[in-house]
This record gives C-alpha cells, sequence and structure tokens, in this order.
C-alpha cells in the first residue's frame, strides 16, 4: 500500500508538476502575446495619432484678441478625422475645416489671445479616428429656400449649402433672406445672391446668436423681447465694402457671368466662411472673361469680416471698386491709407415701406491694404468709394460696423472713429507662427 500510494503520489506529483510547467508556458505565452499586444497597441496609437507644438509670438506692440489661427493639414496626411489643442495643458476650442469639399480636412482653425510683445505654447494633437470634437458654437451660417407652402415646423427642409444658376436666371428670390446670412454674437451680415452681391447687415441689442430665429426678419414679438433686425438700407449702393466693376468713371454690377453660386464652406464653432463664385465675368463685352471667387470669413468675438477675392487668372489689366454707403447724414472718417468709415442715421427699408420699422443709426469701416488702393474718391451721394486693384490675381481686405442699438457697443461718431484706429492697429499686428 505504502508503494502504491508512494506511487500514486508520486505520480500525482509528476501531473502536477507537468499542470504547473504547463500553466507557465501559458502564463510566458500569454505574457509575449500581452506584450505584443500592447507594443501593437503602442504602435496602433502612435499611428492613429500625431503630436506636435506650435509656439506664437506677437511682435508688435499691440495686444491682440480672437486672434485667428489656421494650420495646414496637408503635410500630416489625408485621414485626419478629430483634433484637440491645448494652451498650457487646458482644452481650447478648435475648429476642422474641408475648404473644398473633398471629404479631406483642410485646416485646423483656432482662436487665441497675445498681448503686446507675447509669446504662447499650443499643443496640437491630431486623431485619424473618430469624429471633430464637440464645443458650444459661437458662430452661425445658413442659406434657406423660399417656399411659402413649407409649414413653420418643416422649416429644415428649406435649409441648403450651395446654389450655382446659369446666366439670366436671377436668385435674389429663391433665398430667404436673399442669400447666405451669417453671424456671431456682436454682429450679423448677409451677401445678396444676384448681380449687385451687396453686404448688408443685422444690429443687435445684446450679446447672442439669433438668426435661426429671427431669419433675419424679426417679428414684433421678437422685436419686443429685444431682437436685433436689419439696420441698413442699401439698394444698389457699395453697403459695407461690397466689391464692385469699375468702368473708369462709376462702379459697375457684376452682371455679365455665366454662371453665379454661393456655398456655405465652413460652418463653426469658431468661424463661418460663406464662397460666393462668379465664372466667366466680363465687366466690359470687349473684357477677357474672368473667374472671381470671394470668402466671406467671420470669426468669433469679432465684429469685423474678412473679404478675400481670388481670380482665376491675373487682372493687372482690370480695376475694381469697393467702399461704404453714404448713409444719410453720415460724418466722415478717413486716414488716407486705406481706413474709412462714416456714422449716420437712415431708414433701413426704403421710405415707402418704413412702417413698423424706426430709423437706425449705425457705424460702418472698411480697411484695406494701401497697396490696393488705387485712388481714395470724394463722397458722393450714394457711397465713400474707392477704386481699387489686385496683386496679380487676388485682394483681400476687412469691413465692419456697429448698431447705436448695442448695448455692448459705440453710441457715437468719435468713439466709432477712435475704434476704427485701433482695429486697424490690430489687423497690422505681427505675429509670428513656429
Amino acid at each position: 500500500m505504502r508503494l502504491i500510494c508512494n506511487f500514486a503520489i508520486t505520480n500525482a506529483n509528476q501531473a502536477t508538476l507537468s499542470s504547473v510547467q504547463s500553466l507557465l508556458k501559458i502564463k510566458k505565452m500569454s505574457k509575449r502575446i500581452l506584450t505584443l499586444m500592447a507594443i501593437m497597441t503602442i504602435a496602433l496609437a502612435a499611428s492613429a495619432q500625431k503630436q506636435f507644438g506650435i509656439t506664437l509670438t506677437n511682435e508688435s506692440k499691440v495686444a491682440v484678441s480672437n486672434y485667428p489661427v489656421s494650420i495646414t493639414l496637408s503635410k500630416y496626411g489625408n485621414d485626419i478625422r478629430s483634433a484637440k489643442v491645448t494652451d498650457n495643458g487646458v482644452e481650447i476650442p478648435c475648429q476642422l475645416d474641408d475648404l473644398d469639399g473633398d471629404g479631406i480636412y483642410d485646416e485646423l482653425f483656432l482662436l487665441t489671445d497675445l498681448g503686446k510683445k507675447g509669446k504662447k505654447n499650443l499643443q496640437v494633437t491630431l486623431f485619424n479616428e473618430g469624429t471633430p470634437r464637440e464645443y458650444p458654437s459661437k458662430v452661425y451660417v445658413d442659406m434657406m429656400l423660399t417656399n411659402k407652402k413649407i409649414k413653420e415646423s418643416n422649416k429644415q427642409d428649406l435649409y441648403i449649402s450651395q446654389l450655382t444658376v446659369d446666366r439670366g436666371v436671377n436668385p435674389y428670390s429663391m433665398l430667404h433672406h436673399h442669400g447666405a446670412a451669417f453671424e456671431n454674437e456682436m454682429v450679423a451680415y448677409r451677401i445678396y445672391f444676384d448681380h449687385r452681391q451687396t453686404v448688408d447687415i443685422y444690429g443687435k441689442y445684446r450679446k447672442g446668436l439669433e438668426l435661426k430665429q429671427t431669419q433675419f426678419y424679426p417679428d414684433q414679438a421678437q422685436k419686443d423681447a429685444g431682437f436685433g433686425d436689419d439696420v441698413l438700407w442699401v439698394g444698389n449702393t457699395l453697403g459695407v465694402g461690397t466689391l464692385r466693376g469699375w468702368d473708369g468713371n462709376e462702379p459697375t454690377m457684376i452682371s455679365d457671368v455665366e454662371h453665379r453660386g454661393q456655398r456655405l464652406v465652413a460652418r463653426g464653432p469658431l468661424r463661418t466662411i460663406v464662397e460666393v463664385k462668379d465664372q466667366a465675368w466680363r465687366q466690359q463685352p470687349t473684357d477677357k472673361p474672368v473667374d472671381m471667387t470671394t470668402y466671406y470669413t467671420l470669426y468669433a468675438g469679432r465684429r469685423d469680416c474678412r473679404v478675400d477675392v481670388l481670380f482665376g487668372r491675373q487682372v493687372n489689366d482690370l480695376k475694381f471698386a469697393t467702399g461704404l454707403i453714404n448713409v444719410k447724414n453720415s460724418t466722415e472718417f478717413s486716414d488716407k491709407q486705406g481706413l474709412r468709415g462714416c456714422w449716420g442715421t437712415d431708414w433701413p427699408v426704403s421710405e415707402k415701406d418704413s412702417a413698423g420699422h424706426k430709423r437706425e443709426t449705425v457705424g460702418l469701416g472698411i480697411c484695406l491694404p494701401s497697396h490696393h488702393v488705387e485712388s481714395e474718391l470724394p463722397a458722393n451721394k450714394d457711397n465713400y468709394p474707392y477704386v481699387v486693384k489686385a496683386d496679380n490675381d487676388r485682394l483681400s481686405y476687412y469691413i465692419t460696423f456697429c448698431s447705436d442699438n448695442e448695448t455692448f457697443g459705440m453710441h457715437s461718431a468719435k468713439d466709432w472713429f477712435a475704434f476704427l484706429e485701433e482695429w486697424k492697429q490690430m489687423l497690422n499686428a505681427k505675429v509670428r507662427m513656429e
């Protein structure tokens, strides 16, 4: 029995030893597998994201707020799906934009503040998976078809992102508020979708996004509740910085085009971009046609709008006109170097349609780089005009405005003109990105 028992015990020990050895092998294999999986995970994580830092240096003696920073993404691949930006370890809002509509994000955009001679380091992480991170939107933009048969509850069926029409078609009445409209918490603009392409404005009483509710035309209940309204009658004038042709004597409309279009390029949360395209435009019947694409960019927290005009060829043979409407009884300001403004009061609609409206007081401004200015013309009954030229195939400038209704803005010509001078200093601030 002892032998049997010893034998049994020995077999049991051997079985146990074999089991232990097997377990050890399994554990070693598992450890190797886990190690391999960890390495693969790290490798995948490394391939799924790209990290880098950027340094912003304000080389000017002027502080800048809500300064726009755009980072081109092409060198980081065409598979970026999300992004994160931190400032001193704290996440800040950012925005990914597909500028040409090909399904690939072209730019990472953010806003930041820099003191005079200030410096800032930001950390950027790009992800190849997921969706763009969500932040509270500080801007809004829309285009909306006109159709009185659509009920209020189904108005979402009317929203579109782009529209192109052929020669001879006037889309002005096809769209509610007559073209793309966009806003931030301070101001709102719209671009007429016709041969005028006028820039018109909507003033606010308080800060906030309103256009989705008022659609540029508040009803009486909304007015009573403190919503803003259209504050400028523009007619056939230059409105606020509208670009037109120049025939040597006066501005000309953008009438002779093969195709005309508007497209919503970026919707927020930090900037909106509206594209206006005029294909095969001729200022004069004998002119060589040119394609013109204009981008209107509005940033969160700023009352100005950037205007970038790109031409399909060099246009050194052409001159253009821009400027500001001469608001009735307005006071003019100019530094004679591309900065011009006015302050005045008039009906925001034609006087025959003035019922239900009040006279509105506004301040308007335009800032052109001096090398674009061919000549600053004296004010006439309609406009404070400029004759301008492009740099080969492009032209860029800024427009801005305020409404005397604002609880947060300027309320006199003196204060508005002082703001315009400060605004130009900020626009000319030099910020280096490395």
